[in-house]
Formats: C-alpha cells, structure tokens, sequence
C-alpha cells in the first residue's frame, strides 16, 4: 500500500473533491485524481462515487476514512512529539463550545503560557460539539452534562442551576420565583433540539407530568435572548450563563432542582496532543467560569 495514495484518499474525502484535495497538498488535481484511481484499481474496491461536481464516499470509503482519520493523527502526533518544543509554542488549538463563557479564565492561562498558539473558537448546541469531537473537527469540546463513556476524557468546570428570563417590567417578570406547571404556561422561547438544556427541561417535563411546549425555538443562546429581549416571551438558561443585561430579569422555577453541569471535554486518543494536554491540565489545575470541579475519565 502506498503512502502517496493514502494520502491522496484521505484528502479527497475530508476536503470533499480532488480539486480542493489537490490545493491542500500543493500537487495537481490530475496527479490526486491519478492516485486514488490507482489505489482503487490495485485492491480492486471504489471508494467513491463520482458525481457530476462531486464525489461521494461509498461505504468502503467511509470505512476506510475512519482509519485513516487515526492514521494521520498519529502521524501529526509523531511529528509533535519530534518537534515538540516549537509545538509548545506554536500551532492550533480548535476549540467548540455551547457556550465559551465556560472557559475564559482557562483561554487566558493558556494564552498567557502559549502566547504564539492560534486559537479558534467556535459555537454549537451539545450535539455538535460532541460530533465535532468525533469527527476531528475540533480538539476540544465545552458542553452541559458531558457522558461520552469510553474514549473520551473530561475536567468538570462547574454546575449552575437553570433559570428562567424575562423582560424587566414585563407581566412576565413581575415575580422573583414561579412553580414549574406555571412556567410551562407561559410563552417559553427554547434553543433548538440538541441543546442539552432543552432536553433536561423536556425530561422534566415527563417525568412531571406537565406539558411543555416552545411557542418559539430559536438557534443559539444569543438567539433567544434577543427574542425574549425583544419580549417574544420567557427564555431557560442555565445560571452561569445568564448575562447580566439590565433589561433581563433572573426568575427562579422554586419546583424545578435542575442543574447543568458544564466540562471541557477531549478524545482519549488525543489527549497526549500537548496543546490539548496543556489546556486540558490548566482546567484541572484551575476550575473556571462555573466553579467547582475536576477530571474525569471516561473509561
């Protein structure tokens, strides 16, 4: 099996086409397409579909992808391990979090210790984070009530108890505090289905017998706090996230003992990655935003 045509493959397939492939490895598209036809004819197996501006992996690609996504992270690995002094101060550091409130004493730890890293950050519900976890797409992943099992490893940051929010001066906000059935009656804005909030409030709801249902349901925290500012009704958020906005108000649900907790959560396999493990090591060392925590592991 040759490297070369590996390579090539694995390129194809992350970078969705040949074109895209072959700028990524600085070679020509006819050099990229060559291989992969190459590789396909010696063992006898398509591994894409070719369409007509697009190419799709067929089941043995997919496969095969999944392979090679550890193979060449263990070589980027190996590289690190080989120059890891520059590693120590340069690089990438690919972050997705439910919300990066949660890690910003970590952020600047870390950014004080590795000044020269590059760090991006992005957002996502609960369910993105986790598969931009799997499928490589981010090295660390902060979101509510990690439970990942095996393969994974997680620091707890912290738990909040989850509140509701509303407009100041609104009919809403008129009281502090309000039992559970009352607040499944009010007009409730929610985050979109994958938020880890949503389906812990939904599960309450269940278990109490009350109906819950979202009259608006809105892609993001910012989201539904600009609708329920701009009083489309009362928002759920978990209290470590709930900003301090002076047109909010903080109404507290007396029958409702939920709490999210919040983790910075890793791969396993990926944990050796010195980015990842100084970040990682800062967390444990350091437990930020929501207070309170430690490592955990997933086995």
């Amino acid at each position: 099996m040759r490297y070369t045509q590996l390579r090539a493959f694995h390129h194809v397939a992350v970078h969705g086409g040949f074109s895209r492939a072959a700028e990524a490895l600085h070679v020509t598209q006819p050099a990229i397409s060559d291989q992969v036809r190459k590789f396909e004819a010696e063992y006898g197996v398509r591994l894409f579909d070719r369409r007509k501006r697009q190419v799709v992996l067929t089941e043995k690609g997919r496969a095969l992808l999944d392979i090679t996504h550890r193979l060449f992270e263990l070589e980027a690995r190996a590289l690190e391990f080989m120059s890891e002094s520059r590693a120590a101060r340069t690089g990438t550091l690919r972050i997705m979090a439910d919300s990066a409130h949660h890690v910003v004493q970590v952020l600047a730890r870390f950014r004080a210790l590795c000044p020269e890293v590059f760090v991006s950050i992005r957002s996502g519900n609960s369910a993105q984070v986790a598969r931009a976890l799997y499928d490589y797409e981010a090295d660390i992943g902060v979101l509510g009530d990690a439970d990942f099992g095996a393969g994974y490893e997680s620091v707890v940051l912290g738990s909040s108890a989850i509140i509701a929010f509303a407009p100041v001066g609104s009919a809403y906000a008129k009281h502090r505090s309000i039992r559970f059935e009352e607040l499944c009656a009010l007009p409730l804005v929610l985050r979109e289905r994958g938020s880890r909030t949503r389906a812990k409030l939904e599960a309450f709801a269940a278990r109490s017998g009350v109906a819950l249902q979202a009259r608006i349901e809105a892609e993001g925290r910012e989201a539904v706090r600009e609708v329920v500012a701009a009083g489309g009704g009362v928002g759920v958020v978990s209290e470590a996230e709930f900003a301090d906005v002076p047109t909010l108000a903080r109404i507290r649900v007396r029958d409702m003992p939920l709490e999210m907790e919040e983790s910075l959560v890793c791969l396993q396999e990926r944990r050796d990655s010195q980015l990842v493990r100084t970040f990682m090591d800062l967390a444990t060392e350091s437990p930020g935003a929501v207070g309170g925590g430690g490592a955990q592991s997933g086995e």
